[in-house]
This record gives C-alpha cells, sequence and structure tokens, in this order.
C-alpha cells in the first residue's frame, strides 16, 4: 500500500472523526435545549401554583385579619359600654349621696333651730322663776316684819308661820307650772311625733316588691334554647351544677325560666346565661369561666350594697363580714318587701325617735 493511499486513509479518518463529533454536539446540543425547555415550563408551573397559593394564603390572611379586627372591635365596644355603664352607676351613687347629705342638712337645721327656740324658751321661764323667787323673798321680808309687829311673835314662830305660808304659794305656783307644762307637751306631742315620722319617710323611700322564687330570662330566638341545653343536655347540666339553679326550658317563646330559692344563687346564674347568650359560645368551659365570672361581680356588688348602706346611715366603720352580709340582704325579700331597704328605714326612724339629751350629747 502506497503512501498516497494512508495519507487518503487517514484523511478519511479524521474527516469522519469531525463529521461524528459535530452531528454528536449537534445531538447533544439538541438534547440539552429540550431538556431546558422541560426545565422551564417545570419551573414556570411551579412559579404559577405557587403564585396561585399564595394568592390564596394572602386571602385566608386577609379574612382572618379581618374576622380578628371585627372581634376585636365587638370586645372593644363591650368594655366601653360596661365601663360606661359603671361610670352612670357610680355618678348616680354620687347624686343619691348629695341628695342624702343635703337632707342630713336640712333635718340637722331644723333641730339645731327647735333647740334655740327651746333654749330661749327655758331662759325666760328662768329669769321668770328668779324674778318670782325675789318677789316672794322681799313679800317675806315685809310679812315677818309685820307679823312681829302685830302679833308679838316670835322670829322663830313667826319664821315657822312665814315658811308655811311660803310652802303653800310656792305648792300652788309649782302645780300651775306643771299643769301649764302639761298643756304643752300635749300640744306638741302629736306634732313632734308627726315631724319624727316625717323625716324617717323622706330619708329613706322604698319600692314594694313581690317575694320570687323564679327568674325570667329573655331569649334572641327560640334557636338558643337548643344551644343552651346542648348536646345530649350536657350544658344545661353544667349551669344547674355550677349555679345549684333549676334551669326550666319549655313552650314559652324566647324565654329561659331559673327557679331557686336562693336569690343570690339566681342572680348569678341570670348573669350568666345574659353573659353566654351575648357571647354567642356556649359550651361546658366557657360555662364555668362565664359563672366563675357572674359570681365575682355579684361578690362585688354585695359589696357596693353594704358600703352604700353603711355611708348612708352614718355609720363609719363595720367588719368586711358584717358589710357582705349587709349586702347580700338587698337580694332577699319579705312580706312583699327588700329586706335591706326595710332594715335601713328601721335604723333611720330609730335614728330620728332618740330623745332631745341623747341628740346634744351626739
Amino acid at each position: 500500500m502506497s503512501s498516497v493511499t494512508l495519507i487518503a486513509i487517514a484523511l478519511a479518518a479524521i474527516i469522519a472523526l469531525a463529521i461524528g463529533l459535530v452531528i454528536g454536539y449537534a445531538l447533544r446540543k439538541n438534547w440539552y435545549e429540550t431538556k431546558l425547555d422541560q426545565a422551564t415550563g417545570t419551573a414556570t408551573g411551579i412559579i404559577a401554583a405557587a403564585e396561585k397559593e399564595a394568592a390564596t394564603l394572602k386571602k385566608e390572611k386577609v379574612l382572618e385579619a379581618k374576622e380578628e379586627t371585627t372581634r376585636y372591635r365587638t370586645q372593644v365596644e363591650d368594655e366601653l359600654k360596661e365601663r360606661r355603664s359603671e361610670v352612670q352607676k357610680s355618678e348616680n351613687r354620687l347624686l343619691s349621696r348629695e341628695e342624702s347629705l343635703d337632707k342630713r342638712d336640712d333635718t340637722l337645721d331644723r333641730k339645731e333651730q327647735s333647740l334655740t327656740d327651746r333654749d330661749n324658751h327655758l331662759k325666760d321661764r328662768e329669769q321668770e322663776l328668779n324674778a318670782r323667787a325675789a318677789k316672794l323673798d322681799k313679800s317675806d321680808e315685809v310679812q315677818r316684819a309685820e307679823l312681829e309687829r302685830i302679833a308679838g311673835l316670835s322670829t322663830d314662830d313667826a319664821r315657822e308661820e312665814i315658811l308655811a305660808q311660803t310652802r303653800n304659794e310656792l305648792a300652788h305656783d309649782q302645780a300651775l307650772m306643771i299643769k301649764d307644762s302639761e298643756d304643752e307637751a300635749k300640744a306638741t306631742a302629736d306634732r313632734t311625733a308627726r315631724a319624727i315620722i316625717a323625716d324617717a319617710i323622706q330619708m329613706s323611700a322604698a319600692d314594694v316588691v313581690s317575694d320570687a322564687t323564679v327568674t325570667v330570662v329573655n331569649l334572641p330566638n327560640d334557636d338558643m334554647k337548643g344551644r343552651i341545653i346542648g348536646r345530649e343536655g350536657r350544658n344545661i347540666r353544667t349551669l344547674e351544677t355550677l349555679t345549684g339553679i333549676d334551669i326550666i326550658i319549655d313552650d314559652t317563646p324566647e324565654t329561659v325560666v331559673l327557679s331557686g330559692f336562693d336569690p343570690v344563687r339566681r342572680e348569678v346564674a341570670r348573669l350568666a346565661l345574659e353573659k353566654l347568650i351575648k357571647d354567642g359560645r356556649i359550651h361546658p368551659a366557657r360555662i364555668e369561666e362565664m359563672v366563675d365570672k357572674a359570681r365575682k361581680e355579684i361578690d362585688d356588688q354585695i359589696r357596693e350594697f353594704g358600703e352604700q348602706t353603711i355611708f348612708d346611715l352614718g355609720i363609719h366603720k363595720m367588719h368586711p363580714d358584717l358589710i357582705k352580709i349587709l349586702g347580700r340582704m338587698h337580694y332577699r325579700t319579705s312580706y312583699g318587701q327588700n329586706v335591706l331597704d326595710h332594715s335601713v328605714q328601721v335604723a333611720k326612724l330609730a335614728g330620728a325617735w332618740r330623745p332631745n339629751w341623747v341628740r346634744t350629747k351626739l
């Protein structure tokens, strides 16, 4: 084989190798471009899916934020209403105390005027008695001198006779003074009694209420009855167990009846049920929370009623347990009258009926 042939074969091999390399590069480039297009499509799909999921999550978060804002706004409005109610109650208590103090000032002014008039009257009577005593002393001297001159009696005998006569005159004058005092006392007794009763009535005006062992709670709709009963009656059983009050749910529309002999427990049950109805979330855990909150509010009200009562009666110090017992009387009735109001009336009437010497000393 000649060198030319070898060279030709080598050139052919080189050319074939070059062509193979070019074709291989072109095929690999095409394969890479195909894979790149597939990866780009997959990435685009993933990005689109991610953007869609992000938009969905954004909408959900926006809705949750709106719900949270609405819930917070409702809670703030409820707290504002409660605070406004507490402020209004405080203003009413202050007005009541101011009126009580004004009435007490008027009563003290009338009593002071009465004491001043009586003082003046006693001074006049004292001057009258002093003048009468001086007149009697002068008459005694004149009579003694006259008796000694006419009868020739001794001084001791004349003194005895004059003393006897003086005693008779004084007894007569004393009888007249006693009669005048009795007439004056009879004339003023009815007027004084009416004034004392009127003062006591003005210091305490009481409402007449009826004895009751049930409390009615109004519902926004009849569907609320089923929520109060709960699944298999667990809600109503929990509420009855925690409060000790029977809850009666019958066919009466939009009404629930609370039955029990303890008015404080009945008031706790009423307040807790109203809070549950207003909140809307009724389940055993929430019921227990609302009952505890209602019990604390009732305890605060009991203490406020007791403190207000001792303030109105002018009692400056009392044991806290007695104040609490006094406040619980606000929720009890007897023969159609509130027990606490009746006790306040009796206390004020007893205070108005004190004798004059006791009032002056106090």
